[in-house]
């Protein structure tokens, strides 16, 4: 794609963003409100995700590796 058609694009999804949550109504200090909330919450929800995935995989990798670690044990132990 070139640059122009990706700026129209780009223009495109921001005026249809725009009639969906009908902000072209909105004053500008209303809109500067309401997009930085918007920026805000999108902003902490990626943070979120990030920190909360990112330790759900490591507790379930540390659980998975132990379960396995110890069944080796158990059956050596067993052996004895």
């Amino acid at each position: 794609m070139d640059l122009k058609r990706t700026k129209n694009f780009v223009f495109w999804l921001f005026c249809q963003f725009e009639l969906i949550t009908c902000s072209y109504l909105m004053e500008p200090w209303e809109k500067v409100l309401f997009y930085s909330f918007n920026i805000c919450m999108v902003g902490m929800f990626f943070y979120t995700t990030y920190v909360c995935v990112a330790a759900h995989v490591s507790t379930a990798l540390q659980f998975l590796l132990n379960l396995l670690g110890n069944q080796q044990e158990n059956a050596v132990s067993v052996v004895k």
